[in-house]
């Protein structure tokens, strides 16, 4: 019983942040122009993972273009600044991107 228990327990502790910030994302309104698997407007966030990964620096450069916009890296609509995004949710945002598979 302690077992089961204990691996409910990290399932639900390795499930709830991707939660949290599908969340953040839906209150920043992200979700308007992204979706996780498939393009909308802007690219598919796993396209966007699949993209960046092994890049260092790469949760910093998506945390700055969620903050100041960006165009030309996934075609010529422009995604505009986010600036009801805090640099603290943008870094929130960008490693939860990341992490998608």
């Amino acid at each position: 019983m302690k077992l089961v228990l204990a691996a409910l327990a990290s399932a639900l502790f390795v499930t709830v942040p991707a939660f949290a910030d599908e969340a953040l994302a839906k209150s920043k309104n992200c979700l308007a122009c992204h979706a996780i698997d498939k393009k909308i407007v802007g690219p598919a966030y796993k396209d966007v993972a699949k993209k960046y990964a092994g890049q260092k620096d790469a949760a910093d450069k998506l945390a700055a273009k969620i903050r100041a916009g960006g165009s030309g890296v996934w075609g010529p609509v422009p995604m505009p600044a986010n600036t009801q995004v805090n640099e603290a949710e943008a870094k929130k945002l960008s490693a939860w991107v990341l992490s998608l598979k």
